[in-house]
């Protein structure tokens, strides 16, 4: 992340909620079959995969049998906490099934991400900015709010979420897609961050995300970002 070609990484979020159902194996498997580099999914109080307050399958796939999975793909896991205490067995889970070095966690917790590091230095740690507490990435924002925000908080974030990652022990921004700016990328990138934006299932997002070279798209259709991608003269 990024690529050599300077393209950003695609990951599919909670697999490929666009194809099948969230956060089950089939999402998972959908997203790597349509070309993500990683699949993200929710983890849940249990290490089982969920969104709280987000109806599951019964039983839901547990984190053992995702990672069982992506470890027999070319693909790498992003697994997105949204409980705290479970950092431990998250690390020693995917260094068991081998996909340490091609994976990262990510949490809207700064004191989740503090003991994540000093479980498993090696792993990517990605702050998770706003918290999604009730599940807005699944709502496409009008232009016009979209444009508002940026106005409105854009000069706001370049100042506190520097320090924000340093206090999280992150090297890693997860940020809604609506919140990244050109300014905001390079500050990040001089000081040897990754951003990766959520959740992106807009084609012209994709092109005007890339254009600010970010370093992920998390989206609902991974195959549809690919084929953006592969229309693109990249900056």
């Amino acid at each position: 992340m990024p690529h050599p070609d300077g393209r950003p990484a695609v990951i599919g979020h909670r697999g490929a909620a666009a194809v099948a159902r969230e956060n089950t194996l089939e999402a998972l498997e959908a997203g790597i079959a349509a070309g993500a580099e990683l699949v993200e999914f929710d983890l849940d109080d249990g290490l089982v995969l969920g969104h709280p307050g987000v109806e599951r399958p019964d039983p839901p796939p547990t984190l053992e049998d995702a990672l069982a999975y992506i470890a027999s793909t070319p693909a790498g896991a992003h697994v997105d906490l949204k409980f705290e205490g479970a950092e431990a067995e998250v690390a020693a889970a995917l260094r068991r099934h081998g996909l340490a070095e091609r994976s990262l966690v990510s949490s809207a917790s700064a004191a989740s991400l503090r003991r994540l590091a000093g479980e498993a230095p090696e792993l990517g740690r990605a702050l998770g900015y706003p918290q999604d507490r009730h599940g807005v990435s699944r709502f496409a924002w009008p232009k016009p709010v979209v444009a508002a925000s940026i106005r409105a908080v854009g000069p706001v974030l370049r100042l506190r979420l520097p320090p924000l990652l340093r206090s999280a022990r992150a090297d890693i921004l997860s940020l809604h897609q609506s919140l990244v700016t050109s300014a905001l990328v390079r500050d990040l990138h001089r000081r040897d961050a990754t951003v990766i934006a959520w959740t992106v299932n807009d084609p012209d997002q994709v092109r005007r995300l890339t254009a600010l070279q970010v370093d992920g798209i998390v989206t609902d259709d991974p195959g549809m970002v690919m084929r953006v991608l592969a229309t693109l003269t990249m900056p």
